[in-house]
């Protein structure tokens, strides 16, 4: 099953792709709750290139890699990426409102759907935020 969650960035769609793939933004932003954060981000923005970011509990009691390697890079449009046996893709979509952030991933069994999506759901919120107040 796969499941999509969006939101809308109002920045230019350079800046989104920048802030979305540069590794000092990505700890800034990526985490789905305040007390998780990223302590390290690295990304080979290519076909087999790879990337990792580590997650972990802000009290130090849990943390994971979430890595990966590229399969598909249409700059300032999509990039698609296997983690695992899963896979993802990440669009961008410029429109009046500014650019739609569309990431679509294969669930996992672990977590229930509704789970899995509030948490890509509030990473992606945070990368708005991150984006819209560098403005």
């Amino acid at each position: 099953m796969k499941i999509t969650v969006e939101t809308v960035v109002d920045a230019p769609i350079a800046a989104v792709w920048d802030a979305y793939f540069t590794p000092d933004d990505i700890v800034r932003w990526n985490a789905a709750s305040e007390d998780w954060h990223t302590t390290k981000a690295t990304v080979d923005l290519r076909v087999g290139g790879e990337f990792s970011s580590r997650m972990e509990a802000k009290d130090g009691s849990f943390g994971f890699d979430f890595a990966g390697t590229y399969t598909r890079v249409e700059p300032l449009r999509r990039v698609e990426y296997a983690f695992g046996d899963r896979a993802a893709a990440v669009e961008f979509l410029e429109g009046a409102g500014g650019v739609t952030v569309r990431v679509t991933f294969d669930a996992e069994a672990e977590n229930s759907i509704e789970q899995q999506r509030d948490g890509w759901l509030a990473i992606l919120s945070n990368f708005k935020s991150h984006v819209e107040s560098r403005r």
